[in-house]
C-alpha cells in the first residue's frame, strides 16, 4: 500500500478519535466546562479576603498554600443574579492564567469528562451575548447543554457585562 495513503488514513483516524477532558460546574441551572489542562485544583474556599476598589467580579483573594489567588465570581461574571447563598459561599475552580492563579467561584464543581472533539459546536446565536464573547463553543449532552469557557476570556475583566 501507497504510504501517503496510509498516512492520511492515520490521520484521519486521529482527527476522529481526538478527545478533550473537561472539568464541569454549574453556576445556577447552567453548565459550563474548562479545559482539564488549565485546572489547577478544585476547592471550597475557606476564608475570602475582600480586595479594596477591586472590579464587581473580583470577590476578593485567598491564601492557597501559601501563594495568594484572586477570586473570581462567576456568578457577576456571567451577569447572573445572587443566589440567596452568603456571599463567598461555593466551590473554587482554580485555573491557571500565565504565572498567576485565579479561582472561579462556582455554585457546584462537576465531573472530569471527556468528550469528542469533533462533538464541539459553535456558540449559538441564541447565546447571551456576554457569554458568547466568554465561551469557545458547546457540547450537547444528553440532558443538558455544556459551555465550554476560555479562561483567558473570563479573566480578562476589562470585558465588561
Amino acid at each position: 500500500m501507497d504510504q501517503s495513503v496510509t498516512k492520511e488514513a492515520d490521520s484521519s483516524v486521529a482527527k476522529s478519535a481526538a478527545m478533550t477532558e473537561f472539568v464541569t460546574f454549574s453556576v445556577g441551572d447552567n453548565l459550563f466546562g474548562v479545559p482539564v489542562l488549565r485546572v489547577q485544583d478544585t476547592l471550597v474556599p475557606d476564608r475570602i479576603a475582600p480586595v479594596p476598589l477591586a472590579p464587581p467580579e473580583v470577590r476578593g483573594s485567598i491564601n492557597l498554600r501559601g501563594r495568594i489567588v484572586s477570586v473570581i465570581d462567576m456568578r457577576t461574571r456571567l451577569g447572573l443574579p445572587e443566589s440567596g447563598r452568603p456571599k463567598g459561599s461555593g466551590m473554587g475552580v482554580t485555573v491557571e492564567a500565565g504565572s498567576e492563579l485565579y479561582t472561579l467561584l462556582v455554585d457546584n464543581v462537576g465531573d472530569v469528562i471527556t468528550l469528542p472533539t469533533a462533538l464541539r459546536e459553535a456558540n449559538p446565536n441564541t447565546l447571551d451575548p456576554l457569554w458568547r464573547d466568554l465561551a469557545g463553543g458547546t457540547y450537547r449532552l444528553d440532558h443538558d447543554l455544556m459551555v465550554v469557557l476560555e479562561i483567558d476570556r473570563v479573566l480578562d475583566l476589562r470585558a465588561k457585562n
